[in-house]
Order: structure tokens, then sequence, then C-alpha cells
């Protein structure tokens, strides 16, 4: 059934202006006010699949001057429930932060500041799956058929029958090969109702699918999206939503966090093009990984570190080097595929948790960084940073990109720094590169330029410019570009410096109007 989209489905007006900055809360800041029990990695180790290192929220809430300074307005944090995985994607309790990060006064402690300074948090949301150590999965671990809990899993009916214990802990062997085989384990089709007695993620012993066709279960999700968002929370990030098939979900989870909070922004990690998801009755915006490929697979070029991303992973199928046409294509497609409205809400990153980091999928090349944030700061969609890209650090998959925030300015790649924080003062006085249009001017060679244009504007909105031309080149030479645009040859234009990065040496017109 069609959705009619009017004003009332569009995403928070507030998402326009985001500048997001992603945390891994165990990996950035490390409070002395968080007791933390037991051994812990060393901070400035590499990071272990299972390790932890002591991050916390009180520690992201000590620095959040320097967040500020970097130009950041929002804040989206990886999971913060209690967890016995370091990413906490392995709930054990929806309702308590977990003790670790500080509990639930460090997030009030966090919300107070964060929403001092103007800023936003949005909080991470699996609902898709819990874990192993969830409560209630633990009751039907123990009980068996006779527990109350027993529909809110996808148990196996012959182990339930016969009294047969789920094999939530597989022997070794076999659960080492789940972990380090998952995506080929279930590729090849092995259905872990048959092998474990209960459906998981991705067949992964350690997540357990919740059985969201029952009013129970949905009843407490939602109540613990709406707890958490009376608590504070700006919005949600979900994680694998289009992983929960029952009808009307996302659309009874939007009505009732939007009842709690009319301005929450509603984010679906969604890995593909997919614009059907965004008619406004669940979804404000997709996590833009398309966009993601399109941009660093221009900016690195023929720097791009294909084997980085592994070859039967989505990244490793999809990134590829691009020239100018071929970014140009991909932008033409993307930017036609959205509405305007949504088109601005998009979550724009250039790397993550999921990913390598940004410099390492451009083969720890500065300029590639460079071009990357250039695109993504001047390109429609909300620009997302992933904690410690703006100083250049480098790391592969999970784990190599989760590592920990390094705190001495030694570690730092200050020229990366400097131009991150250009930029985003750059996007913040522009409100041209915020709200207005997109239109491709020309692409040849190594280079594309677009134009961005924000002529409706009213009286209050003014400020800034009118029109924001780029011009990208990811050649190593300088190279020139035919616009064949007449009203770019009568406009005045100012250019630009952003440090580290040459100037547009001239705009002439070719002679035939162009």
């Amino acid at each position: 059934m069609a959705t009619l989209v009017t004003a009332d489905n569009d995403p928070p007006a507030w998402v326009t202006d985001a500048i997001v900055y992603q945390i891994l809360p165990d990996r950035f800041a490390p409070s002395p006010r968080v007791h933390k029990p037991g051994q812990l990695e060393a901070w400035d180790a590499l990071p272990t699949r299972h390790g932890f290192k002591g991050g916390d929220l009180l520690g992201v809430a000590e620095h959040l001057d320097y967040l500020v300074d970097l130009g950041i307005n929002t804040i989206s944090l990886n999971p913060i429930f209690a967890s016995a995985a370091n990413h906490r994607y392995h709930t054990y309790d929806y309702r308590q932060v977990d003790p670790l990060l500080g509990g639930d006064d460090a997030l009030r402690e966090l919300l107070d500041a964060v929403h001092e300074r103007g800023m936003r948090l949005i909080l991470d949301g699996v609902f898709n799956h819990a874990s192993r150590g969830f409560w209630p999965f633990h009751h039907v671990m123990e009980n068996g058929a006779a527990s109350p809990y027993v529909d809110w899993f996808i148990l196996n009916p012959d182990w339930l029958s016969s009294g047969r214990q789920l094999r939530a802990y597989p022997e070794a062997s076999a659960a080492e090969m789940l972990e380090t085989g998952w995506a080929l384990a279930h590729a090849a089709g092995r259905e872990s109702v048959e092998t474990l007695g209960y459906r998981a993620w991705w067949d992964l012993p350690a997540l357990p699918k919740l059985n969201t066709d029952n009013p129970e279960v949905r009843a407490f999700l939602f109540e613990t999206a709406e707890h958490w968002t009376r608590f504070g929370a700006d919005g949600w990030r979900l994680d694998v939503p289009t992983e929960i098939e029952t009808p009307g979900f996302w659309q009874e989870f939007r009505r009732r966090m939007r009842a709690v909070n009319r301005d929450a922004y509603i984010l679906a990690e969604v890995w593909d093009e997919r614009p059907d998801l965004l008619d406004g009755s669940a979804y404000d915006g997709l996590m833009n990984y398309p966009l993601l490929c399109a941009i660093v697979g221009f900016a690195a070029g023929t720097h791009l570190d294909s084997p980085s991303m592994g070859r039967h992973s989505w990244l490793g199928r999809n990134l590829v080097p691009l020239d100018g046409p071929g970014f140009a294509a991909v932008l033409d497609r993307l930017m036609a595929a959205y509405r305007p409205a949504v088109r601005t809400a998009m979550l724009n990153l250039l790397g993550g948790h999921d990913t390598p980091r940004l410099r390492t999928m451009g083969g720890g090349d500065r300029a590639t960084v460079r071009l990357a944030l250039l695109a993504q700061m001047t390109l429609p969609g909300v620009p997302c940073i992933y904690y410690g890209d703006e100083l250049g650090l480098e790391g592969g998959m999970d784990p190599g990109s989760r590592g920990a925030f390094p705190w001495s300015s030694d570690a730092w790649d200050s020229e990366i720094l400097a131009f991150t924080r250009a930029l985003t003062a750059v996007r913040r006085a522009e409100p041209v590169l915020r709200r207005g249009g997109i239109r491709l001017l020309g692409a040849e060679g190594t280079a594309v330029a677009y134009l961005r244009s924000w002529i409706d504007r009213s009286e209050h909105e003014a400020g800034g410019s009118r029109s924001f031309l780029v011009a990208l080149n990811n050649g190593e030479r300088d190279c020139s570009l035919a616009i064949r645009e007449a009203e770019l040859a009568e406009a005045t234009w100012n250019p630009l410096s952003l440090p580290g990065l040459p100037l547009l040496l001239d705009l002439v017109a070719d002679g035939d109007g162009g």
C-alpha cells in the first residue's frame, strides 16, 4: 500500500545542519571516575576481537570541547547497553547502560553536557537480536518449554518437545568456525535452528534472534526505546532493521518515538540503494554506503587498497576505482533516487566500525583522505566522521578499524586534522552546502565538477553564498575541465583556500558561451 508523503513524513529539520561524529565508546576516552574491574587491554596496543580498553561515557563527556573545536554538533554512539562484547552489539540488558561505561548516571551526565552545548546524541538500537546472555534467553535455557519467555525467540519445536538443551555454547571448534567464517557458513545454508536449537542472526550462536511477531517482544522493545528517548536521546541508529520482517514493526516504532520526541531522528543501517524504504513511514535516512563507495573509489583511484576490504565482503564487491565520469554517473543516480527532503538526511559516512578506516582504504595516501573529505563535506546529506579518521588513523577490517583514540598529539596527522576543521567550518558557514540543490557540470578523465545552488531561500535564510562550485581532480597532475554553463560566466567567483589543497586556478569562458 502506498504512503502519502507529506511534511509530517519529512526528517527533523535539525538533521540538515548536523555534522556527526561516530564513537565506539570502549575506544574513545577512559575517565578515572569510572571504576574498571580486572585487566584491560593496553590503550595503545593493537585492538583484538575480545579485548576491552576501558573507554566510557564520562570520557566522552570530558572531551566534548575537542569535538566542538572539530566542528561537530551531533554524536552517534555505538551500543551502550549492558553486554559481554566490547562493541556491545550483544545486548544483555536493554534497560541498563553498561557499568563498564559508567552506567545510567554517566549517560545522564553526557546527555546533559551535550545538550548544554547545543549538540545532539544518537543511540544505537539493536532490536533484531539479543545475546545468549539476555535474561529471557537464559530463562528459556534453564526451563525449556516451561519458560514464560519461550515465545520470545524462534526455537526448534522438536528440541523443545524432547527437552533437548539449546546449544548456545557449542564446542570450541564449532564456535571458532562460526566466528571466523560466519559469512561463508551462512551463505552455505547453515541453519542455526537445526544446529543450535534456535534461530540466530547469521547463525551466530551468540546472537539469538528475537521473535518480533510476538506482541510481548514488540512491546518490550518499543517501551525500551521510549524509555531512552525520554531519557534524552535525540535519535536512533537502527542495526540491521530490514532483518525484522514483522509487518508494521518500524512504522509503529516511528510513531511511538515521535510521540515522545517529535524531532527524533530515525536512521537505518541499510547498505544498498533503497529509496523504497524512505516514504516517510519508518526511517528518516539510511547509512549511505553506496555514496561511500563512490567517494572513496574516486578519491583513492589507483591508490585503492582492495585487499583491505576482503574479497567476499560487501565493500569488496562494491568499492572499485572510479574516474571522473564514473563518479559523476554514480552521483547522478544517487541524487535522483531520493526526494530532496530525504537526500539531506542520508548519513554520508566514509568509514566506520564495519569497514577499514578511510586512510587504509586509500592505501595510506593523505591526498585520498583530503579529497574524500572535500567531497563528503560539499555533497547533500549529513557528513559523518568516524572517530580518529580526522587524525589520519589507519586500520583494516574489524578489529583493526576499532583501535583506541590516541590522545597524545604526537600520533596525530596535523595536516588532515587542520583540513577537517577547515571543511567543517566551511560547511557551517555555507547554508547552500546543507540545503542547496546539486547539478553536475561536467566530468572528464580524472576530474568532475558540480554546483550547489540555493536560489529559492527566503530573506531570513540569507547568509553565505547563493552558489558553490566544487571541482575535484583525483589525478597526479593539474587538468582542465570544460563546463558549458552560461550562468557561471556571468557570476563573480571567490576562490576558497583550504590548508594543503591547491586552488582552482581559474574559471574562464571558452569563447562559445561555455
